[in-house]
């Protein structure tokens, strides 16, 4: 089954009144009656949360930790949505969740990020709600893994499930970061590109893992166009009782959103379309140009691949690379470029380049045991 198979309803068409960008939010964990009663009749109040998020099942990673209050807390969502009118969402993460969640009249459903990762997981969630007719929000695996994440939509979809959205909410890395799960907003934007129906939420929450840090994810993810936020939301967060560093001060959770500054999505006069169109033109120029040189650049590698082989000299030549990396940064920084852009572009080339002279010198080798044979 492939991607152009995978049929998504816009949640335009299942969440009344429609509203971008789609603002979730809510407690990490559901911990008490009151706790939840308090924050939905704050939300409530305010107008501007859409759907409301809530884990009574906690994976965690070590045991004897807060796994969550459970079926418990059922009852205390099912009262808060028929005081208030306010649509809860919770994690689910296996089989029994689900009958669980569909018994208390919970009407959407997460797959958390450690579900994402296991596809027995997420077939077996999918199997449990084939038949049904209720949204699933799908969060990235833990590893930064297009394809599982894909994977987990591919499987849904085929269940019958069309009320898909994604959500980014960042992933596990050994690299050193500012932010509890890196961002690598490179991977979204790529799904969205395969999947362009695909509504896509960031969750900033588990990106940030900072309080100080979740306006700075949450403008990104509005700035690069992200259909929407789910961010975490608790009365008095150094009192929670699972990730207490990630959560809004619900009281200030108003002047939070007030903050953002939401920009449109599309240019609608005339005048800035055909700026916008021309300066696009010269990229496109730029890049054809920019492909033509490298198709030039990748013919003298050939020619000395070639040579090399006919010398019997090594393809990797350390010097040779040192000197390429050492001189290009320095050119590159000289005009203004990011020394990342230009280490991250220049190691790519190089590796292809590596590729075909190996190539080169492989297919020669072989010409002369068919000869010598």
């Amino acid at each position: 089954m492939g991607t152009e198979n995978i049929h998504i309803i816009p949640t335009s068409e299942w969440l009344k009144p429609d509203a971008k960008p789609l603002i979730i939010a809510g407690p990490c964990s559901a911990e008490s009656e009151s706790q939840i009663m308090q924050i939905a009749e704050s939300f409530a109040n305010s107008g501007k949360v859409r759907l409301m998020r809530a884990g009574i099942w906690k994976p965690r990673t070590r045991p004897n930790t807060f796994e969550g209050m459970g079926a418990e807390a059922l009852p205390w969502l099912r009262k808060a949505q028929e005081q208030f009118g306010v649509k809860w969402m919770v994690e689910v993460a296996n089989e029994e969740h689900v009958r669980l969640a569909l018994d208390a009249g919970i009407e959407i459903v997460w797959i958390g990020a450690r579900t994402t990762v296991n596809p027995f997981s997420v077939q077996e969630i999918a199997n449990a709600l084939e038949g049904e007719d209720i949204p699933v929000f799908i969060k990235n695996p833990l590893n930064p893994d297009l394809e599982l994440w894909i994977g987990a939509f591919e499987r849904f979809s085929k269940a019958g499930l069309n009320k898909l959205v994604a959500v980014h909410r960042g992933f596990n890395t050994y690299q050193d970061h500012i932010f509890r799960n890196s961002p690598n907003w490179e991977i979204p934007i790529e799904l969205k590109t395969k999947l362009p129906q695909l509504e896509i939420v960031v969750d900033p929450s588990h990106i940030a893992g900072k309080r100080n840090l979740l306006h700075q994810v949450s403008q990104k993810a509005l700035d690069l166009a992200f259909d929407g936020l789910m961010i975490e939301v608790h009365p008095n967060p150094d009192e929670a009782l699972s990730d207490p560093k990630q959560q809004i001060v619900l009281s200030n959770f108003d002047s939070f959103l007030n903050e953002l500054e939401f920009r449109k999505t599309h240019f609608v006069d005339a005048v800035s379309i055909d700026k916008l169109e021309r300066l696009r033109s010269l990229i496109d120029e730029i890049d054809y140009n920019l492909l033509e040189n490298l198709k030039r650049r990748l013919d003298i590698v050939d020619e000395i691949g070639q040579y090399k082989a006919d010398s019997g000299v090594t393809v990797f030549q350390l010097e040779r690379w040192i000197q390429i990396i050492q001189d290009r940064m320095k050119y590159g920084q000289e005009q203004g470029m990011e020394e990342s852009l230009i280490k991250e572009m220049w190691t790519l080339i190089h590796n292809a380049s590596i590729k075909r002279q190996t190539e080169i010198v492989n297919r020669n080798l072989n010409e002369r045991d068919i000869f010598d044979a």
